[in-house]
């Protein structure tokens, strides 16, 4: 009988480099940055993973965490004054990916209290308004939504159908919101309407006649955060409760490149969750004799997730430096967006195909970062609308 083949062992390699980190990005931060990124980092390991795959299971937002982000100064980050803690750009985007390694509803929580709510009242709304919602923002003591996408479509916000028509000093709104992150546990909405002005922002807080907001159930994707619609029947809301500084699209486009500047840090998060336990896995894992990271297919698929991380790793922080300086662009954003969500779902994918069966298991966190990544790479802008966006750059013409 012939003797069986010997197998032959892996040779070992030990790296200098952080294989979350090829291009030693980390060492581009500041002192100021890196302890954000850490403690945020901490309070990730600490509070978020221990529990939000029960969380994502069982439908449910971690609310108990809304005052550890606070605390942090994780409401608002990047906003001066009104007890915000005044970060850099780069710090947010930071706190946006290592929330993301956590979950993409923890970070969207984040996200649509920043940038969508807090940022709108901070930068258009009047001294009143600011000291009224903004300090309460912070302290995760008040929660806003955004209410923009409409259920007709949420890809050309300037067909909306919501409206405000004006009764004496006050405003008077009727209209359908959907897809809201935020929507049934929150105090306020910030609310875009159409007006014979133009679009206009209003405040609507909590318990006004005729506002109400139902959670959407039985989605597969975002399971750790709430999505509501909102209906709007014959809402009053006083004259006070108008953002005074801004009409038109400007309004609402604004505060969405806030929001997917920190989605393109975000998304790298959740591949670089994936990829880390993937190679866990790999090396853990024996079929035939070696290790699964010992075949050349399993490290070609791992260095694929790599430059994929890496590349996006490098957009984003110039992009976070570009927006220190105030010289971002929304096409700068959109391409980041564009190709950061695309390059993580495909990490996502990839680790949940390696993970063999396993991979459909909530036990790994792949296939959670999976399904949350065809919200993430859906909402602040479909992939089409910032491909269309980089072309309207490259050409001149808008074809929207």
């Amino acid at each position: 009988m012939a003797a069986s083949p010997k197998v032959p062992k892996a040779r070992a390699y030990s790296s200098p480099l952080d294989p979350m980190d090829l291009y030693d990005v980390r060492s581009l931060l500041s002192d100021e940055e890196r302890m954000v990124q850490d403690a945020v980092g901490r309070l990730v390991d600490e509070k978020v993973l221990p529990v939000i795959q029960g969380h994502f299971e069982n439908h449910t937002f971690p609310r108990e965490l809304v005052a550890d982000l606070a605390a942090l100064g994780l409401l608002g980050s990047s906003l001066e004054g009104y007890g915000c803690a005044g970060m850099n750009a780069v710090c947010y985007g930071l706190i946006c990916q290592e929330l993301e390694r956590g979950d993409s509803g923890v970070r969207s929580f984040v996200s649509v209290q920043s940038s969508l709510c807090m940022y709108p009242i901070h930068s258009y709304g009047s001294e009143e308004q600011k000291q009224r919602y903004l300090p309460r923002m912070a302290k995760g003591e008040l929660i806003g939504c955004f209410g923009l996408t409409e259920p007709h479509g949420g890809s050309d916000p300037a067909n909306m159908k919501t409206h405000a028509k004006r009764r004496g000093k006050d405003w008077v709104i009727n209209g359908a919101k959907m897809w809201i992150t935020n929507g049934a546990i929150a105090d306020l909405c910030v609310l875009w309407a159409m007006t014979d002005e133009g679009i206009r922002g209003f405040i609507v807080d909590k318990g006004t006649a005729g506002f109400t907001a139902p959670e959407i159930k039985h989605k597969f994707s975002l399971r750790a955060s709430v999505t509501s619609a909102l209906f709007f029947d014959n809402v009053v809301v006083p004259e006070a409760n108008v953002l005074p500084g801004v009409v038109g699209l400007k309004g609402p486009l604004s505060c969405l490149t806030q929001a997917r500047y920190g989605i393109t840090w975000g998304v790298i998060g959740a591949a670089q969750a994936c990829l880390r336990q993937l190679i866990d896995y790999t090396k853990d894992r024996e079929l035939f004799g070696r290790a699964l990271a010992a075949n050349q297919a399993i490290q070609i698929r791992l260095a694929e997730m790599s430059r994929k991380i890496t590349l996006s790793q490098l957009l984003s922080l110039q992009l976070g430096r570009l927006k220190d300086a105030g010289k971002m662009t929304p096409a700068q954003v959109s391409l980041a967006k564009w190709n950061n969500a695309r390059a993580a779902i495909e990490v996502a994918r990839d680790a949940r195909d390696m993970l063999g069966g396993a991979g459909i298991s909530a036990e790994y966190v792949p296939i959670r970062h999976m399904l949350n990544l065809e919200s993430v790479i859906t909402y602040e802008g479909t992939e089409t609308i910032h491909q269309l966006t980089i072309g309207r750059e490259l050409t001149g013409i808008n074809a929207f």
